[in-house]
């Protein structure tokens, strides 16, 4: 019964995590037990345990006398997890197969990021850039490495969570992820490699400097 109260929590947090990457908590927002326990049909008992998980994963705060809440990363957070993105997406990128199912899902993405760019959603396009970067992870073939990878995702999506979606925040990367599909689809690692480094250098400076703006 145990390792079941387990699994169960550990596939709760997942699926929590998975709305963090979406956008579907605020950094810093306070969540009710009652009301989480109830969303996911789960027991108090259960529910402590997902705080527990997620507390210790950095994406969940416990403030003793006032509840947990959901973090809101600062600058330095925002530094180490282009560190460790630029470390996995690199490795990914140079272990990368022409013809790889994940290189037709990052096509596939970039015109769906075009598609509600048109639209004007710019909160989507920021999720729909998460999935990218997610299908990028899984050239590695590595199911750990890729469950891993949502926690960085989940905590970056808690950084841009504090920012104002906007066209200059996301526009400009839906041609820089169709370029580096295409250096995929060419064979072309190198160049695929140098075009990841470009977005990743352009988009840290740009996330640190709108995170700055909002905290004067």
């Amino acid at each position: 019964m145990e390792n079941e109260d387990q699994s169960l929590a550990e596939t709760v947090a997942a699926r929590i995590r998975g709305l963090l990457i979406r956008g579907e908590f605020a950094p810093g927002q306070k969540l009710s037990e009652q009301q989480v326990a109830t969303q996911f049909d789960i027991s108090r008992n259960t529910l402590r345990e997902v705080f527990r998980l997620l507390t210790s994963q950095g994406l969940l705060k416990y403030i003793p006398n006032r509840g947990v809440f959901v973090v809101a990363p600062d600058e330095a957070a925002v530094i180490d997890i282009y560190r460790v993105r630029s470390v996995i997406q690199k490795g990914a990128v140079q272990a990368a197969v022409r013809g790889h199912p994940a290189i037709a899902q990052m096509r596939l993405l970039v015109e769906q990021a075009r598609k509600v760019g048109s639209d004007g959603d710019w909160r989507q396009v920021g999720t729909t850039n998460m999935e990218f970067h997610r299908a990028m992870v899984d050239l590695c073939d590595s199911p750990r490495l890729s469950a891993w990878f949502d926690l960085v995702l989940a905590e970056l999506r808690l950084v841009f969570g504090q920012l104002e979606d906007t066209p200059h925040l996301h526009e400009s990367y839906i041609d820089l992820n169709a370029s580096l599909v295409c250096a995929l689809e060419d064979g072309d690692i190198p160049a695929a490699v140098s075009q990841l480094e470009t977005y990743l250098r352009k988009s840290e400076k740009a996330v640190l400097a709108a995170l700055q703006r909002r905290r004067r």
